[in-house]
């Protein structure tokens, strides 16, 4: 195995960990909002000082690589792409990090005609199950596990569009900040789906060579 063979090994090992460590922050997000434990939401806190500290090194990682063995073709692209998706895990690491910040700010749970009208449960299963379609499709090298996660972002998507009518009418001035910390959790797990998005995309260039957010309709 050539330096570069194994400098290329070690980063796909940290890009892992990386995924791993920030698909159980989502995890734990979930667990938190829904049941309103604190103790878990500043745990998530406290593990964002991880998750940086992976995206930083993995940065230099990557800088190093193509500064020191100046990488071509498919190695290049590899390089190109973690570079990418680990900063878009890091930003899906925030968004599960201001989810916890919700729970922190509150005295008391959220509505639960609300949490149901506004289907934030299913928006968390379908965020989770995108999520480890990528780690998946990250693992075995496999495109069709990735563009799963095209398809499931069209739920998240259309739940957010009824995101604001279904807090309007649970809407009470006693429960306001509640519902628009509710209505604001909404907008981030679509936000999060989006950048999922973005790392199949990546995945999908670095295997198949191919940027599918611009190809053209047919």
């Amino acid at each position: 195995m050539t330096l570069l063979e194994q400098e290329l090994k070690d980063l796909r090992q940290e890009l892992l960990n990386m995924f791993l460590a920030v698909n159980n922050q989502l995890t734990k997000s979930e667990k938190s909002f829904l049941e309103f434990d604190k103790d878990l939401a500043s745990e998530i806190a406290n593990s964002e000082k991880r998750i940086n500290s992976l995206e930083l090194k993995i940065d230099r990682d990557c800088e190093n690589i193509l500064a020191l063995y100046s990488p071509v073709a498919v190695d290049l692209r590899f390089v190109l792409s973690v570079y990418k998706i680990n900063h878009e895990l890091e930003r899906i690491a925030d968004i599960a990090d201001g989810i916890a910040d919700y729970v922190n700010d509150l005295d008391s749970g959220f509505p639960k005609n609300a949490v149901k009208d506004v289907r934030i449960k299913e928006m968390f299963i379908q965020c989770k199950s995108m999520f480890e379609n990528v780690i998946e499709a990250f693992e075995k090298e496999d495109t069709s596990i990735a563009r799963r996660v095209f398809k499931q972002d069209e739920l998240l998507n259309q739940i957010n569009l009824n995101g604001s009518k279904n807090i309007i009418k649970n809407y009470s001035e006693k429960n306001a900040k509640s519902l628009f910390f509710l209505l604001s959790c909404v907008r981030k797990l679509e936000r999060a789906g989006d950048l999922i998005k973005n790392i199949s995309e990546e995945l999908i260039f670095s295997i198949e060579s191919k940027v599918v957010k611009h190809k053209k309709k047919k």
